[in-house]
């Protein structure tokens, strides 16, 4: 699903050179669940911007699903972003002005499927989240659990090859936070293959295999055996039918 080599950024502030990522080599398969640790400034939300399509590398190679991303103009790039990659975001990143169901539209909207068509897979996508019941409901009539499982939705309703979650957790809750983690592995156990940002390790040992940074290098992949299971809650009814990612 993702290979790089020699994946580097260099940032050109001032006098000297920042090295944000070195010379990274890494792959990963379909159907993984990765989580990225590290300290502040280690290169872990430079990785996700690069593996995101929301930045491109100074040196090396970037192969999403086959495509060779790093040779790509902004256009290319941004139609990446939209059909091959589903983005979860700390600050949810919902436009506050429209409903769930709306919002969970609009990256449909940008592909061009037809209205009802945006509709059933929207409301399939809130009801995998288990927000069947807020669909009309604004960003600020719901709880900040609730809003990230809008996002999740948003995230895999124009059938993703891959799901980035920057922090998802960060703004939430213990509880919400188990919550979102409860989604992710249903979605991971449905065949997702999903790469998460977090400086939390409670929350990292919810995936299979973690991948420590530091000074912009990868100097530590753990393999997870027994990742830590979220479990479900009434008022997260994320368990459906095996084998089916919303929208598919």
């Amino acid at each position: 699903m993702i290979r790089i080599a020699g994946l580097g950024k260099t940032y050109n502030s001032g006098e000297h050179p920042v090295h944000a990522l070195r010379e990274v080599d890494l792959n990963i398969k379909p159907g993984e669940f990765v989580a990225v640790m590290g300290p502040s400034g280690s290169g872990k939300s430079t990785l996700m911007n690069l593996l995101g399509c929301l930045d491109t590398p100074t040196s090396g190679d970037y192969i999403l699903d086959g495509v060779d991303v790093t040779r790509l103009g902004d256009g290319d790039l941004a139609a990446v972003r939209n059909r091959k990659i589903g983005f979860v975001f700390q600050n949810f990143n919902l436009l506050p002005r429209l409903t769930a169901l709306r919002n969970v539209e609009l990256p449909m909207l940008y592909c061009g499927v037809p209205a009802q068509e945006r509709r059933e897979r929207a409301l399939k996508a809130l009801s995998m989240v288990g927000l069947e019941d807020r669909v009309h409901h604004r960003p600020n009539q719901l709880s900040g659990g609730q809003v990230q499982r809008v996002a999740i939705a948003r995230a895999v309703v124009n059938r993703p090859v891959i799901i980035m979650a920057d922090e998802p957790t960060g703004n939430l809750d213990s509880r919400s936070g188990l919550e979102v983690m409860a989604i992710f592995q249903d979605l991971n156990r449905k065949g997702a293959t999903i790469v998460l940002v977090t400086h939390e390790r409670d929350i990292a040992l919810h995936a299979a295999r973690i991948l420590h940074f530091k000074d912009g290098l990868l100097v530590e992949e753990e393999i997870n055996p027994s990742p830590a299971l979220a479990g479900l809650t009434r008022e997260n009814p994320a368990e459906g039918e095996k084998g089916e990612v919303a929208g598919r």
